[in-house]
């Protein structure tokens, strides 16, 4: 009767000393994983991305003396920040504002545009079969490699002969086409949409589009979300497409118009209002992608179809 609880005792005993010995195998075995090259390499990485944008952060609080006589990433001889945001808004009686609005309208309807486009037709060639689809996939995949500058002069010349140069369309319509979205919605729907749930919906007595709209854009949500990512970012930062398509200043973008007031900054007209301004208008305009990757980043899920098939 006595042996009962010094057994019991002593499996306690032996059991913590196992359980102590596995928590430290493991231990072990996450510090072999760790590589000291890797975690280098991963801070280098992200000093390097972080170091431009702590250093438009610091200059924005900065006036143009104090750009030029101050250590870049440090603070200057006073606190300019808001003043250099109400000068942003009031130069040129606020165009800075016209060019915002501009901005996010392109960048708007050409990411959800092009990441629709690219759905669909993503979507029609890893599900559908039927004759020369190898060869628009191919096409596609070469179109990837040709650089936009050289399609810049023959699109210009398209528009023109369309009467569509120096209007929005000039700037959408061109940033609708993505051969890379379309790329990864192919391979995306490939995998994330199974061939029997749409043969179910087919017996249901689903059209093609209502599967597409109800069944395939829920199970690719994360593709298309990383398309929409992809083109907003495009489309916002884009430069030379507006540069050449536009001409009256109200339809500018951000990026022309910043680019037009630096040049005006450095060719000496006005140097000592417009270095700041650009600095401060450059660090605004960052602030939409940053909100928008923050409010996506939530959808940007993968497995949504996991257990909606069962082997």
């Amino acid at each position: 009767m006595t042996a009962t609880p010094l057994a019991t005792e002593a499996q306690v005993v032996s059991d913590g000393t196992r359980v102590r010995r596995s928590a430290g195998r493991r231990a072990v075995e996450r510090d072999k994983r760790r590589s000291t090259v890797l975690t280098v390499i991963v801070w280098i990485t992200l000093v390097y991305f972080l170091v431009p944008l702590l250093w438009l952060l610091v200059s924005t609080t900065k006036d143009n003396s104090d750009l030029f006589t101050t250590f870049g990433l440090g603070l200057g001889h006073s606190f300019q920040f808001f003043h250099n945001i109400v000068q942003l808004f009031q130069f040129q009686d606020g165009v800075f504002t016209r060019w915002l609005i501009n901005t996010v309208v392109y960048a708007v309807v050409s990411s959800v545009g092009a990441a629709a486009l690219a759905t669909m037709a993503g979507y029609a060639l890893a599900k559908y079969r039927f004759r020369g689809s190898t060869a628009v996939f191919s096409i596609i995949l070469g179109s990837i490699m040709v650089p936009l500058t050289a399609l810049a002069i023959p699109t210009y010349l398209l528009f023109a002969a369309a009467n569509l140069t120096d209007t929005p369309w000039a700037v959408i319509l061109p940033s609708l086409v993505s051969p890379f979205g379309v790329y990864l919605m192919r391979v995306y729907a490939a995998d994330a949409v199974d061939e029997s749930l749409l043969e179910a919906a087919r017996i249901d007595g689903a059209g093609e589009f209502r599967i597409l709209f109800t069944i395939a854009t829920r199970l690719m949500g994360p593709g298309i979300v990383t398309v929409l990512l992809f083109q907003l970012v495009a489309t916002w930062n884009n430069y030379f497409l507006p540069l050449i398509m536009l001409s009256t200043p109200k339809l500018f973008p951000v990026t022309v118009g910043l680019a037009q007031w630096q040049a005006t900054a450095s060719g000496g007209g006005g140097a000592q209002v417009l270095f700041s301004t650009v600095i401060t208008g450059a660090f605004v305009s960052i602030i939409p992608l940053v909100i928008a990757f923050l409010f996506l980043k939530r959808y940007w899920q993968s497995g949504l179809s996991t257990g909606g098939v069962k082997g």
